[in-house]
């Protein structure tokens, strides 16, 4: 008996879902379009919110920034819930293996006191930060508009309060349960934290979720990480033997040098929508970025030292820069 085998190729009836032929045209849809285009909640919503009746559950009007489709603020990394969290993973696997190593070789007792000492003073207290950061933009997601643009905010928020979880980690490792105590003082009473304090405290009751995002992941964050992950600790710290520290942070470091890509775009297609937009977030961004610079400060002082104000000033003309090739240049 004779068997042909051949192949048969099937067509299928249909390429994508019916929205995503109608923005990308008949052809096959990525996980990602599948996963974020065109499914906010715009119609048929059953009541106005009591504590805001004037607005809709979900209203794009309530902040001051206008886009003629909310897609168009695409992540470009293009991240859903499937690669967000494979990607995640990994980075955790190589922060869990850092820990291990670090431990395993005794490593945190080699540090030199003096750095040491600076570590605990400036890292530990900025768990309560990336608290904040974690309402944030959780808050962000909550109330923004349009899946490609709150979907990254509750990644963010996310990483944010595993942020704060590797600061604790730290701190336990360098100071026990006593430098999360100290830390928490500091936060509270210190002078030099209450500025940043004050900032964070201010974000968490800003109603405008867009100017929300300008004010922590591009004035706070834009300054924060490249002076104390940048600076301090790949810089001098490292250089005086506080490598270990650099090990221990280096999920931060990395997280940021990934997420202000996508802050990046989000600001560079919002201004270029309009000249309004453009002078809506350069208000925004003078106001937040002049605050942020003053309230870290006494952050960059308790860390560097006499090079503090000098290193800000460094970080404040490379945070222009960057929103100048978004353009947003003063």
């Amino acid at each position: 008996m004779q068997i042909d085998l051949r192949t048969v190729t099937i067509e299928p009836q249909r390429q994508a879902f019916d929205h995503l032929v109608r923005r990308f045209g008949d052809k096959p849809a990525s996980r990602y379009q599948e996963g974020t285009y065109d499914i906010q909640a715009a119609e048929n919503l059953h009541y106005r919110p009591t504590w805001a009746p004037d607005q809709e559950l979900y209203d794009p009007a309530i902040t001051r920034i206008a886009m003629r489709d909310w897609y168009d603020l695409k992540d470009p990394r293009q991240f859903f819930y499937n690669t967000y969290t494979l990607t995640r993973a990994r980075q955790q696997e190589s922060a869990e293996a850092n820990f291990k190593f670090i431990e395993s070789r005794g490593l945190a007792g080699l540090i030199p006191p003096a750095i040491r000492d600076r570590a605990l003073a400036v890292l530990v207290p900025l768990r309560h930060v990336a608290w904040g950061a974690n309402q944030n933009h959780t808050f962000v997601c909550g109330y923004g508009y349009g899946a490609a643009f709150t979907q990254p905010n509750i990644y963010q928020a996310l990483d944010s309060l595993g942020i704060a979880q590797y600061l604790s980690r730290i701190g336990l490792m360098l100071g026990g349960t006593e430098a999360l105590a100290t830390a928490k003082q500091a936060w509270l009473q210190d002078e030099a934290w209450q500025g940043l304090r004050r900032y964070v405290e201010d974000c968490l009751v800003t109603r405008d979720p867009f100017e929300l995002f300008i004010a922590q992941n591009i004035a706070l964050d834009g300054l924060l990480y490249p002076l104390v992950y940048g600076a301090m600790v790949d810089g001098v710290w490292a250089t005086e033997g506080g490598s270990t520290i650099a090990l221990a942070t280096q999920f931060m470091a990395d997280w940021f040098d990934e997420t202000r890509k996508w802050a990046d775009a989000v600001v560079k297609v919002a201004a270029a929508e309009s000249a309004a937009n453009r002078e809506v977030l350069a208000g925004w961004i003078d106001h937040w970025s002049g605050r942020a610079f003053e309230a870290l400060l006494p952050i960059a002082r308790l860390g560097l030292g006499e090079q503090g104000e000098a290193v800000m000033d460094e970080r404040r003309a490379d945070l222009a820069a960057r929103l100048a090739k978004a353009g947003l240049k003063r």
